[in-house]
């Protein structure tokens, strides 16, 4: 790795004078100023960004916590964040918590000591104190939160659409996989899937579950084929569950979708590789990543500007989800 004493030696110039010059910092003679930047250009030059930002007190570095980042959907949400970061000559610093507090906590104090100016987080519990507390603007992604701006899928709109495909393909004993107790997003999407069965007079059972993780899927899975074995529509609480029914299904030999139809939620990639493929609702991951994105930014930049408490004139942003009907379903004539 190229150092800046390199690039001083091979420029013919002072240290001091290519700090000048990168940061942006002082006089600097204009072929003076060429020669340091064809140096940097040539070596390949990569100032150290956190010293970088603390000198100039400027930083362009954001944190970015995700709960898990075996679950396929949250690099789609991150993707999506870092692309339009690196569009707007942001950095990131990765946190993943794996749905442990003081984990997160950690991360929170490594965001702050590497000097971000902005912090994009899918935490299980937006409103803690660590955030309340941080002197940064904060963009929560897939999560909710009372006090700050979020970037969210209509969960609630996605459980609705799960509950009517389901029984518009003629399953009259669903059970719904309620996700996590302590995430609202989660919460939505089981509250729209029930209040639309009710509405429907369908009659309905719930399996509840703690987290969308892959460990614990089989075992709900496994769960609700003993407590509900008459069950002939299950709605899941992402993708991943979706697919633990599906394998405990073919284990049990109920074939898919003629005794069971599967609704899942997210539409991770794997969902079209399935076998059969998978059903379901899908949220707009990168289009979510995107827009906290270009959130976090706005609002650093206000913040920047004003040099003051920051003032928060934009509002949350919701984006829509749509049912993508694959081969866990059966075909239905809507027009017939």
């Amino acid at each position: 790795m190229t150092t800046i004493k390199q690039v001083a030696s091979y420029a013919g110039v002072s240290v001091a004078t290519v700090s000048r010059v990168i940061n942006e910092t002082g006089y600097v003679h204009e072929d003076t100023r060429r020669k340091v930047e064809a140096a940097v250009k040539l070596l390949n030059y990569k100032p150290n960004e956190v010293a970088r930002s603390l000198y100039k007190k400027k930083s362009r570095l954001i944190g970015l916590l995700l709960p898990d980042i075996t679950n396929p959907y949250f690099p789609l949400l991150a993707r999506g964040v870092e692309d339009r970061m690196q569009e707007n000559d942001f950095r990131i610093i990765f946190g993943n918590s794996d749905e442990d507090r003081q984990k997160e906590l950690d991360y929170m104090d490594t965001f702050t000591q590497n000097n971000v100016v902005g912090v994009i987080s899918s935490t299980n519990d937006p409103d803690a104190d660590c955030y309340a507390k941080l002197k940064i603007p904060v963009v929560f992604l897939d999560r909710t939160s009372s006090d700050s701006l979020s970037v969210f899928a209509d969960g609630a709109h996605g459980g609705r659409l799960a509950a009517q495909e389901m029984v518009a393909r003629g399953s009259k004993q669903i059970t719904v996989l309620q996700g996590p107790a302590h995430i609202r997003p989660a919460q939505d999407r089981f509250r729209g899937a029930v209040e639309e069965l009710q509405q429907l007079n369908i009659t309905y059972h719930v399996v509840e579950t703690t987290s969308f993780s892959f460990k614990d899927a089989e075992s709900w899975a496994k769960e609700l084929f003993s407590k509900h074995p008459d069950t002939d529509g299950v709605i899941a609480s992402n993708d991943i569950v979706a697919t633990a029914v599906m394998h405990e299904a073919h284990r049990l030999g109920k074939k898919i979708p003629d005794d069971v139809q599967i609704i899942g939620f997210d539409d991770i990639p794997l969902s079209s590789l399935l076998f059969p493929p998978l059903s379901t609702i899908r949220q707009p991951a990168y289009e979510m990543g995107w827009e906290a994105a270009g959130l976090l930014i706005q609002l650093i930049e206000q913040s920047q500007a004003t040099k003051s408490s920051m003032r928060q004139p934009h509002s949350s942003i919701q984006l829509p989800v749509k049912f993508i009907e694959r081969a866990t379903t059966r075909k239905v004539d809507f027009h017939g």
